[in-house]
């Protein structure tokens, strides 16, 4: 639970975080097959998927965006090469742990990128600058929504609802 009262940066940080850990526990206690269920017909959607994805984005927007890092995809995009939307399919030589400790890789230097910016640092973006605030406020909306298809996902797995 992120704090209730702390400063824009602590409560910004705070609420990816909680958002990171979410999505980490819709996927505990499932296997490599589990996880790779598309159970929410007609979406091809599975949780290795959004693993896989939320490590592309951790990328792009804290390295390729904020640092301006040449990073490429981490995992292979057809309908997004570029990387910054893709991991969405999951290929048959996927796992769960390879995606997770790539994933926990990209917050870690994530967390690194950010320290060193203030809230108000910007980066070139679309012909125009983008703050870290943005980028976090972004962040954070990307992993609500996909927490939210997370939960349909896991319950139609296995039943287990409000992870």
């Amino acid at each position: 639970m992120p704090p209730l009262n702390a400063d824009e940066r602590t409560t910004l940080e705070s609420w990816l975080d909680f958002y990171r850990a979410t999505l980490a526990a819709k996927c505990e206690g499932l296997d490599d097959e589990q996880l790779r269920v598309a159970s929410a017909p007609p979406s091809a959607l599975t949780l290795l998927g959004l693993v896989q994805h939320a490590a592309e984005v951790e990328r792009n927007w804290f390295r390729r965006v904020l640092t301006a890092e040449h990073a490429p995809p981490i995992f292979g995009a057809r309908d997004h090469p570029e990387g910054h939307d893709g991991g969405f399919d999951v290929s048959p030589e996927s796992s769960y742990r390879a995606a997770f400790e790539i994933w926990q890789d990209e917050i870690s230097r994530a967390r690194t990128n950010c320290a060193r910016r203030a809230l108000d640092d910007t980066s070139p973006f679309m012909g125009g600058e983008v703050s870290l605030r943005w980028i976090y406020t972004h962040m954070i909306a990307e992993y609500a929504r996909h927490c939210g298809h997370a939960d349909l996902i896991r319950e139609r797995i296995d039943g287990v609802a409000g992870v």
